[in-house]
């Protein structure tokens, strides 16, 4: 692992509960970057979503290692509007996929665009909950 990779984050449960988080199947709360304020999605634009996927471990973009250690994150929001995103931005096409990371501090991946289905997943692990 490099200096710039941030590894591993905390599992969503030491975090905030589920129940905390969802409410009516959406989220409840603003969606915010770990690493900086940005917001990344208002309160009720996305669905709560168990799939597994395998996400390489989050870094900045500037890190230029070729590292391709990866954790399978389950708890996701999907968003099935790339316009109900407040500030997030999408990596050049990998396999049929784009990765997500923050806009502004260029954190990521903190999930994945399907381009086939045009619906993004936003792991719960990898951003934030909470108010304004």
């Amino acid at each position: 692992m490099t200096s710039q990779e941030l590894g591993p984050i905390p599992k969503v449960s030491t975090i905030c509960s589920l129940e905390e988080q969802v409410k009516d199947g959406k989220n409840r709360h603003l969606v915010k970057c770990q690493r900086c304020p940005s917001k990344i999605l208002n309160p009720g634009m996305a669905v709560y979503k168990q799939v597994e996927f395998p996400l390489p471990y989050m870094k900045k973009k500037s890190d230029a290692s070729n590292s391709t250690e990866e954790e399978v994150v389950k708890d996701y929001w999907v968003v099935d509007d790339m316009y109900h995103f407040e500030n997030v931005g999408f990596s050049n096409t990998i396999s049929g996929i784009k990765y997500l990371a923050c806009a502004d501090c260029e954190v990521g991946p903190i999930g994945w665009f399907d381009i086939a289905a045009k619906t993004s997943y936003v792991a719960l692990s990898r951003v934030l909950h909470g108010h304004g």
